[in-house]
């Protein structure tokens, strides 16, 4: 083995920096030599045009037509006029979920959501986030991620090949998770240098980008506090966009390299007024949380947890967080051979392997199913409570519950009574219950904080969303005159 890694290592290490010469160029938005050599700018067009699909399939089109995408791409055409990439034609997009998040596919697609556009407070902003996004375009980052991480297969397919080792393209592979994943570092601080350059280029402020990056770090440190988070790497715009302690004072550094923007007015009144009403935290297309409530008016039902529980709706189930490390997942589960709650339960939930009998129960008038038993979860001894509710011919909503085997009567009570109270949503409730939203307040003489804060929906930490949202630290006061953004029911 010893003799076969001696005589082939130097050989695949020849053929992959061969390959890599050959397929460098320079880039003109960056002056740098590249590998992209293995997605051409057509294979970009191509792969955008399909990955834009899948995009879309999963936000929808919403905004598609709406004066907001006109007005988004407005800014972002004018953020890439001068560009050095003339071949690729870019297009914006607006999506419609809370995360705050932008991100760009190769062939000029560009997108930011409707919860980054609720946090920035000006078009400086808006297009600082366009402009790094561009960045990324410019700087053929997709191309060289996949150009490497294709190459780095290759190689490591030669070496495993070469020495009949997996380990070989287990340890090489890691390598291509780097290029996959997420930008890497060198990646992200070079499109915020670019997008910097685009800002200046176009107009705008070009220290918007450190002022925003700045804003959302505040923001996602309290996202995480409020989820028990440890840290703003789970904050959707940074999980793909690395933040690294110094971006902020390097996009500061890079923006003192052009001139400064035309003086600004005081504030930008004609964002504020464009993202008025726009819808924050959850649609109602998919479902939203209320206090202690969950209501989907899509699929026409509602339910409650008890006090003490934090609700959390995902896209693909609602999570309830409670004391003691319980916690109850709600979601649904096709029925194509239309069976019956127990046999539902026991043959295709449990597959089977049923530990305890199946009672029979009624929830909302609707035949259901449920078994309780006792597991070990995380090395704690758990019980384990399945509730399988039959909502029509070829559907069931399902409740899973974990908690200690220790918890008090009063608890399961509680939890009892939170799966019974899945229902059909009234007329009144749909009526009566309808998403946030984002709306502005002009400030008059003599209000604080504390007064502006008072007009915002029952939002958790109020008087912290309020400074997040407007780009207020923990001193900043009120000024009369000027516009603050509120969340509204």
């Amino acid at each position: 083995m010893r003799q076969l890694r001696q005589k082939y290592m130097p050989l695949c290490k020849t053929f992959m920096c061969l390959a890599m010469l050959a397929g460098c160029s320079v880039n003109p938005a960056t002056g740098q030599r590249q590998f992209t050599a293995l997605m051409s700018p057509q294979q970009e067009i191509r792969t955008g045009a399909t990955e834009h699909q899948k995009v879309m399939q999963t936000y929808g089109a919403k905004y598609d037509g709406t004066p907001l995408q006109a007005y988004v791409n407005e800014v972002g055409q004018r953020v890439v006029k001068n560009t050095e990439r003339t071949d690729v034609q870019y297009k914006f997009y607006v999506l419609d979920t809370p995360m705050v998040n932008a991100f760009a596919i190769p062939g000029g697609y560009i997108y930011v959501t409707r919860g980054l556009l609720a946090l920035a407070n000006s078009e400086d902003e808006l297009a600082s986030v366009l402009a790094h996004e561009t960045g990324h375009i410019t700087g053929r980052h997709s191309a060289e991620r996949y150009s490497r991480g294709i190459l780095t297969s290759l190689g490591a397919a030669a070496l495993s090949v070469a020495l009949d080792s997996a380990d070989a393209t287990q340890a090489i592979g890691l390598g291509t998770e780097l290029y996959t994943k997420q930008y890497s570092r060198g990646q992200e601080e070079e499109a915020d240098r670019l997008g910097v350059r685009y800002l200046a280029q176009a107009g705008y402020d070009p220290g918007a980008m450190a002022r925003f990056l700045h804003d959302m770090d505040r923001y996602a440190t309290l996202e995480d506090r409020l989820a028990g988070r440890s840290g703003s790497e789970t904050f959707d715009f940074f999980s793909t966009h690395p933040q690294t302690a110094g971006r902020v004072s390097a996009a500061t550094a890079e923006a003192g390299k052009y001139p400064a923007a035309a003086q600004p007015a005081a504030q930008d009144v004609n964002y504020l007024a464009r993202i008025s009403g726009l819808v924050y935290g959850d649609n109602p297309e998919q479902g939203f949380v209320r206090g202690q409530d969950f209501y989907h008016p899509g699929l026409g039902i509602a339910f409650s947890v008890p006090a003490g529980f934090t609700l959390s709706n995902q896209p693909d189930k609602v999570v309830a967080s409670g004391p003691d490390g319980t916690v109850m997942v709600f979601d649904g589960a096709a029925n194509p051979d239309g069976l019956n709650a127990q046999t539902y339960l026991a043959r295709e939930w449990l597959k089977g392997e049923q530990t305890g009998p199946v009672q029979s129960l009624t929830i909302d008038g609707k035949p259901a199913a449920s078994i309780l038993f006792g597991s070990p979860l995380n090395r704690a001894p758990m019980d384990i409570w399945l509730t399988a509710i039959q909502w029509g011919a070829d559907r069931f909503y399902r409740f899973q519950i974990g908690l200690p085997q220790k918890a008090s009567p009063a608890l399961r009570d509680s939890l009892q009574k939170s799966m019974a109270s899945l229902h059909v949503m009234t007329d009144a409730e749909r009526n009566a219950v309808q998403p946030y939203r984002i709306e502005t307040v002009t400030a008059a003489a003599g209000d604080t904080v504390q007064t502006l804060t008072a007009r915002m929906a029952a939002v958790p930490a109020k008087l912290e969303r309020f400074r997040a949202l407007n780009g207020l630290d923990e001193t900043a006061e009120i000024t009369p005159g000027r516009i603050y953004k509120f969340i509204a029911e």
